[in-house]
């Protein structure tokens, strides 16, 4: 199946590791051309070495902080500078903290929108006018199972990317015309440094063995693993491509079968 990526221009944020370096490799074995964002230059610059090394696509690592409106704007003054276009948009990084959420000020909130939903409104803003110049567009967020299957202790990320798939949908209806297609994805437990790290400071694991640990994540999942980074990266190269043009406005679980409902 050739899904028609060869020479488009994605925009990948959080692309040091995990999910978003997944979804950045698969981009470029695809022939795409991708510029790939996160906080760290020295990861950042070791992961554009990787995907270089292994798809000799053309990759622009951009250090940049999207909680932050003046990044948000360079990366895609970068993009448009070096390669004409934007073409596709993937929102991704990492998460607000855990804890139950009457603990949390006003400051640790402003944080958790910044990061999570303004930075998503931010860089939408500001690639449409590519895309509609491009005659087309693709935009995938990135958010997790726990927005559809509330968990306790999740609430800055329940909340705010409650928000993202408000907005994607809103947006859905408003660029459509153009031929830009907007979709939300929602990965469940996946293989990412993070995930051991948010289980076990729940109270439920408190002082488990990793490797058990991992176990019983696995055990409550009905496909009996746990994701991988390339699961989510393979849905999201699909919906990019030219064979998902009638596909937007989706909100979509990548879970294994966790999801506890029937919508």
């Amino acid at each position: 199946m050739d899904l028609e990526l060869r020479d488009k221009v994605a925009i990948v944020n959080g692309a040091s590791q995990g999910i978003g370096l997944a979804i950045a490799r698969m981009l470029a074995r695809e022939g795409a051309r991708v510029v790939i964002t996160a906080r760290r230059e020295d990861r950042l610059s070791a992961a554009a070495e990787t995907i270089r090394a292994e798809t000799q696509a053309v990759v622009l690592p951009v250090p940049s902080d999207i909680r932050r409106a003046e990044d948000c704007g360079r990366i895609v003054e970068r993009t448009v500078s070096q390669f004409g276009r934007v073409d596709i948009l993937v929102n991704n990084d990492g998460a607000p903290p855990l804890g139950k959420l009457e603990q949390f000020d006003d400051s640790a909130w402003d944080k958790a929108v910044q990061q999570n939903l303004m930075s998503v409104v931010r860089m939408v803003r500001l690639v449409l006018p590519h895309m509609r110049a491009a005659g087309g567009g693709r935009i995938v967020n990135i958010t997790a199972l726990s927005v559809l299957q509330p968990i306790a202790t999740f609430g800055l990320s329940v909340a705010t990317w409650a928000g993202v798939i408000g907005f994607a949908k809103t947006l859905s209806l408003e660029v459509g015309p153009y031929g830009i297609t907007v979709n939300t994805i929602c990965p469940g437990r996946i293989a990412t440094p993070r995930l051991e790290k948010v289980y076990s400071q729940r109270p439920e694991h408190a002082g488990k063995d990793p490797s058990k640990l991992m176990e019983d994540l696995q055990k409550e999942t009905p496909l009996q693993r746990i994701g991988k980074p390339e699961d989510v990266a393979a849905l999201v190269t699909f919906l990019v491509s030219s064979q998902a043009s009638f596909i937007t406005g989706v909100t979509l679980q990548i879970d294994g079968g966790r999801l506890g409902s029937l919508l």
